[in-house]
């Protein structure tokens, strides 16, 4: 098998280390990961005629090695332009993401956004991710639990399924605490107080880190300006059901949620057609 890994945490990240050295027990591995951390980017492509800096790391391992200065998305695309150009993935794999990509928050997950690129190009294609956020977390439950999973949805995989991905998401505990693996729909909710002053006290950074932004990239003002950063904090759809992706993962359950990237909402169609909406200005 010919699997393909990428993620939004940036090459040096340990989540992609270990997922790689998983997915070597399975197939061929090769890499190709942000230079940088891009948390958040969704389905960005680096456009704009940039210079995109790309280097193979030789001394990586297992597998093959890339770095690409771009988002997640832009490293699917190189990689099927150019390493594995002749030898197509079988499975294209995002992450292991430092924290969670369930409920809405996967609208803007750039861990998805590359498993997106990955079934828009009709590779079966799976973004998985950890709900923790610190530096240097235990990703024991994947490495025991993962690879049967991906067996299970690969081997199984839809014919014709165009667009289709699968977000997994694993709990922050131990293996022996995690209750099951369970079908999930992403759940409802959404951020409020998104945007904080921007200062330099340690907390300020640290949450700042959470997101990729170094410490490095101080806002450099214009007069008149004010300097924020986006964090927020989550809210719950209090009419949110107890099958949500976001509710079972904080009860201790490893979910998958089937998504797709042909986003049309196929029961609004036939109401429009009731509206009267489809008219012929020509005769």
């Amino acid at each position: 098998m010919e699997i393909l890994l990428v993620n939004d945490d940036g090459v040096e990240a340990k989540g992609l280390r270990v997922l790689a050295e998983e997915m070597a027990k399975i197939g061929a591995v090769t890499v190709v990961a942000p230079k940088r951390p891009q948390s958040a980017m969704a389905t960005s492509v680096s456009l704009g005629l940039k210079k995109l800096a790309a280097k193979e790391l030789p001394e990586r391992g297992p597998g093959r090695w890339f770095y690409l200065d771009a988002t997640p998305v832009s490293c699917v695309k190189f990689a099927l332009n150019y390493p594995m150009y002749e030898r197509r993935p079988d499975v294209v794999i995002s992450g292991i993401n430092h924290g969670s990509n369930a409920s809405t928050g996967s609208c803007y997950s750039a861990t998805l956004g590359a498993a997106e690129e990955g079934a828009i190009n009709g590779i079966p294609s799976i973004g998985v991710s950890l709900d923790s956020f610190i530096a240097d977390p235990d990703f024991t439950a994947v490495r025991r639990y993962f690879p049967e999973i991906l067996r299970t949805l690969v081997e199984n995989w839809p014919e014709d399924a165009f667009g289709l991905f699968y977000n997994v998401n694993f709990p922050s505990c131990y293996p022996d605490d995690i209750k099951g693996i369970r079908i999930t729909r992403m759940g409802r909710g959404h951020w409020v107080r998104e945007f904080r002053l921007w200062d330099e006290r340690a907390e300020a950074r640290a949450e700042a880190d959470v997101f990729g932004l170094s410490h490095d990239e101080r806002p450099v003002l214009e007069e008149g300006e004010t300097a924020y950063y986006i964090v927020g904090d989550f809210v719950d759809d209090e009419d949110d059901g107890a099958d949500a992706d976001h509710r079972l993962l904080s009860d201790g359950w490893i979910t998958v949620t089937p998504m797709n990237a042909d986003s049309t909402y196929y029961s609004e169609i036939k109401h429009l057609h009731s509206l009267g909406l489809n008219k012929d200005f020509k005769k």
